[in-house]
């Protein structure tokens, strides 16, 4: 008896059969984020107080008003010190930390002690906001505040009130946010540190180079990719960053902590001036997906340039 065997039929291939699979994500992005932007561009263009007051159309004159509002523009002024204690000295003194972990820490005492180093330093990041707050709050108190005591410990007789004064408002919350920030490039930089091959560490030792040649040489340029992803995320958050102003100082004093998201939030709820609020928050959005952009486009040019040397 024969068994009579059929030949395996070839599934075709639909074409544009994948588009089902990014349906989900391309639903909730519409939810998410692209109804609430076309909404609050909406918004903007109108005079509102909100709930059930009417909506008065005024084109674009909350944008025009934007122009001349000092307290927005020091806003944005406020953001450029948010990039600073957000980026720029986190991304250097990680560096730097996931250096002396990785090439330190963990191979000349222990890879325990340099993932419990590294992992203390990521807590303040997973730290809830309100917490924080409340701890920093309390240390920068002026009249109680462990700060303070320790300067009068000190002889200091006269401690500043450091979130209650213009001069020292912003940088005792830029510190904050070093503090907070400090942990994601480190975590970012020991996994960017780990993938590098060590032969190269090997070799330029062998030819006499130093640790701060091989780390300009080798480490830098091989953690590119994580340097631009550590860059992007941390310029996005800090632009749109609010938590830490709404618990430390509330903008204040005197607008010298003010950023554009706790001035958009203002607007819409304490102030009542819903579409000047959005109007905010818009140009807010537009000034993040810029500056996103513009980071893209530097990240692609250095890969094509290091594609162009290898090749």
């Amino acid at each position: 008896m024969t068994t009579r065997t059929h030949p395996r039929r070839r599934v075709g291939r639909r074409p544009g059969a994948y588009w089902w699979y990014l349906l989900p994500g391309l639903g909730a992005f519409t939810v998410i984020i692209a109804v609430p932007f076309l909404l609050n561009v909406w918004y903007s263009l109108h005079s509102w107080k909100g709930g059930r007051a009417p909506m008065r159309w005024i084109g674009l004159k909350n944008y025009l008003d934007l122009a001349s509002d000092t307290a927005f523009w020091r806003s944005f002024g406020n953001s450029a010190a948010m990039i600073v204690a957000m980026v720029i000295l986190p991304t250097l003194i990680g560096l730097v930390l996931a250096s002396v972990l990785f090439d330190f820490v963990g191979k000349h005492w222990s890879s325990r002690l340099a993932s419990l180093l590294r992992a203390t330093y990521y807590l303040p990041q997973i730290l809830p906001i309100t917490v924080a707050g409340i701890l920093w709050n309390w240390i920068f108190n002026a009249q109680t505040g462990a700060l303070n005591a320790i300067l009068k410990a000190f002889g200091v007789a006269d401690p500043p009130n450091w979130l209650g004064v213009t001069t020292t408002a912003l940088p005792a919350v830029m510190f904050v946010l070093v503090w907070m920030q400090i942990g994601y490039p480190t975590v970012i930089f020991m996994s960017a540190l780990s993938r590098v091959d060590p032969e190269l560490y090997e070799a330029a030792e062998l030819d006499g180079a130093g640790w701060w040649s091989r780390f300009r040489a080798i480490t830098i340029p091989q953690i590119r990719p994580e340097t631009f992803v550590i860059t992007l995320t941390c310029t996005v958050a800090a632009l749109k960053v609010f938590g830490p102003i709404y618990v430390l100082t509330r903008g204040g004093p005197e607008s010298s902590t003010l950023v554009p998201s706790y001035y958009s939030f203002l607007n819409f709820f304490d102030k009542s001036k819903v579409g000047y609020g959005a109007a905010i928050a818009t140009v807010l959005t537009l000034v993040i997906v810029l500056v996103t952009a513009v980071i893209q486009v530097l990240q692609n040019r250095s890969a094509r340039r290091e594609e162009a040397v290898e090749g």
